[in-house]
This record gives C-alpha cells, structure tokens and sequence, in this order.
C-alpha cells in the first residue's frame, strides 16, 4: 500500500518531511505547495522534480491525495486540516494543531467522523535521549521540579520567521506544546493551575504581543514547571537550552557542551549526553553514588527524526493505531500554553 501524500509548506519542517516521504517506501509525493515559487521548487529540484502548487486548494483537487502533510503557519492550520479531511485525507500537521482549544477538539471530532487519522508533528516523543530522559524522570520519585527553556537570539531570515509567527501567538505558546506535553508525560497527573509573565522588547511586532514569555505550571501530584522562551537579535546565547529535572531522589539533565547556536534548528532537539545524580547520602552526609554520563551523542540528527515521525504516521495509517490519547495529549497541551498566554494578559493566575 503507498499513500500519496501532498506536501503543503516547503520552509524548515516542510523540506525535512518532504525527504523522509521522498525515502519512505509506503509513500508517494504527489505534490508540493507553498507561497513561494523559490522554496517549492528548490524542494522540487532537490528531490528529484515533484509537481509543484501556489495554491493548496487547486493541488488538493488535482492530486486526489490519500494523506496531507501541513508544514505552514499556524494561523492556517484550522482550515488546512479542515480541508484536509473533508477530502478524505489522512492528516500530519505540524504543531499546534490549532490556534484555540475550541477549534483543536472539533478538528479531532472532524477525523473521528471521517475515519481519518492526525498526527500532530511532536517531534521529541519519537526521539531516543528524550524518550530516555522521560524514563529516568518518572524514577526520580514525587513531586517533580521541571525547568526548561528554548531561547533563540535570531536574526536575518530566522527572525522574518519568528515575526510572522508572532503574527498569530507567542514564543511560549509555539514553542512552549512541546515541552509542556513532555511535563505532562513525566509527572503523569493532571496541571491544576498556570501563570505567565512577559515582556515585548522589540516594536518590529505587534503592540499586543510580546516575544519573551515564561510560563509556570502547578500539576495535582504537586509537581511544578516552568518553561521560558524568547525570539529576536536581543536575545541572550547564555544559558539559552536548559533541560533539567529534579525529584526526591535526584535529578537529570540534557548536556551538550557543543551545542551550536540558539538559532540553529539542528541543536534545538541535540541532546549529547544525559547526567543523572542521585540524592541518596550515607551516615556522614556523603553520597553514595557517583553521578552518571549517559551518552546520546549517537541520536538522529533534525531530519532522521522527521522520518521516524513519518514512519509513525504511515503506521498509524497502515496499521490503524488508535489515536485518541496522541490526540488528548495534543489537546492538553494546548490549553496549557493557552492558559498561559491568557495569564500574561489579565496578569492573574489560571485555574484550569
């Protein structure tokens, strides 16, 4: 069986999936489209020359495909996917899955009619360190204290992106569903509250936007998080990647002394190591065992791991994995950043 999938959006996710169809057998790319002439057809001429499209619904209705790939803003993602599955297409959409929690758990009633499935493109749930690094947290005992953060000092064609993103919502709500939903996954209980502060340090945006946020979350087990990010040339390069995890009986970390720069979409999921300590002490206070250096510098790099989301999502095609709890996740997570973002606005916290 080969899907044929049309591919909407060539920029950074769209080019990386474009290639993981292009060498996936049960694929077959029927199309590419994007607003620009320039990013499609270098996709295009790179891959071996596919049909190319401007528009989304003309290649929709000329390439009849079995699955779309959507790789494009996120204020388009709604009525992409909408699109998507009323013409009897399976759905693989980059995060988030839509612009409010309304418009996420209609589009999943939508696929539910349709018997189509969605996968929503969480790209750190298919990765070997981090799949790990879940693993080891959920060891560490109650409560957790999770502190995160992906800041990005951009410039140049980087910062045009995180401007046109910023058109629709926040470093921490574009970036914040990834980690939230890994928040989720390491506690495994339910967030009760959120709060956020803000601030906007450029006026290239918007006056009701703001480029740095951090975002605090309260889970029922008692376990908290934050997670910080920001976008623009003002940026700081100090301390811009921290993953760290810390539990009753010790804590975990992501280390990557090489780490490239904060703009460099290749070091956003780079792991290099993991160190995991232990807080067990003997009788005089000293500890008991000495930390570990778990290495990942093996790991998929950007691309490798596109193709083992799209592996999973030709599985759940093939294979007719039910979907429902990627889907709820994909939904919670969504109201978490959300939530935040409503917080930095009233300046109050938010009971979920």
């Amino acid at each position: 069986m080969t899907i044929k999938i049309l591919v909407v959006g060539c920029g950074n996710m769209g080019t990386s999936h474009a290639r993981a169809y292009h060498q996936l057998n049960g694929f077959e790319i029927v199309g590419l489209v994007s607003r620009t002439p320039e990013s499609r057809e270098r996709l295009s001429k790179e891959l071996g020359g596919y049909p190319t499209f401007s528009s989304y619904q003309e290649a929709l209705h000329t390439t009849r495909p079995d699955a779309v790939s959507i790789n494009t803003y996120p204020d388009t993602h709604s009525a992409y996917i909408q699109m998507a599955l009323i013409a009897n297409a399976h759905v693989f959409v980059e995060k988030p899955l839509a612009l409010t929690v309304e418009d996420a758990t209609s589009l999943v009633a939508l696929a539910a009619e349709r018997g189509k499935k969605m996968v929503v493109g969480y790209i750190l749930r298919v990765h070997p360190a981090w799949e790990k690094f879940v693993e080891i947290a959920r060891n560490l005992g109650k409560p957790l204290v999770m502190r995160m953060n992906l800041n990005q000092q951009s410039s140049g064609g980087h910062w045009h992106t995180h401007k046109q993103l910023m058109k629709s919502m926040s470093p921490i709500v574009d970036c914040g569903v990834h980690y939230v939903d890994m928040m989720c996954l390491m506690t495994q209980s339910v967030p009760v509250s959120v709060s956020a502060i803000g601030a906007r340090l450029t006026e290239e945006i918007d006056k009701s936007m703001y480029n740095y946020g951090q975002l605090q979350v309260r889970f029922k087990d008692g376990s908290v998080g934050w997670y910080e990010a920001g976008w623009g040339p003002m940026m700081s390069e100090t301390a811009f990647f921290v993953k760290d995890i810390i539990g009753p009986k010790g804590c975990v970390s992501i280390i990557d002394e090489a780490k490239g720069d904060s703009d460099d979409v290749d070091s956003h999921s780079k792991t290099g190591s993991l160190r995991l300590h232990y807080s067990a002490t003997d009788r005089e206070g000293n500890f008991t065992e000495p930390d570990k250096l778990l290495d990942t510098s093996d790991e998929p790099d950007h691309d490798a791991l596109c193709r083992l989301e799209q592996e999973y999502f030709l599985k759940a095609i093939t294979d007719d994995i039910d979907l429902s709890d990627h889907l709820r996740d994909a939904i919670n997570s969504l109201r978490i950043v959300l939530a935040a973002d409503k917080s930095f606005r009233t300046g109050q916290t938010v009971i979920l």
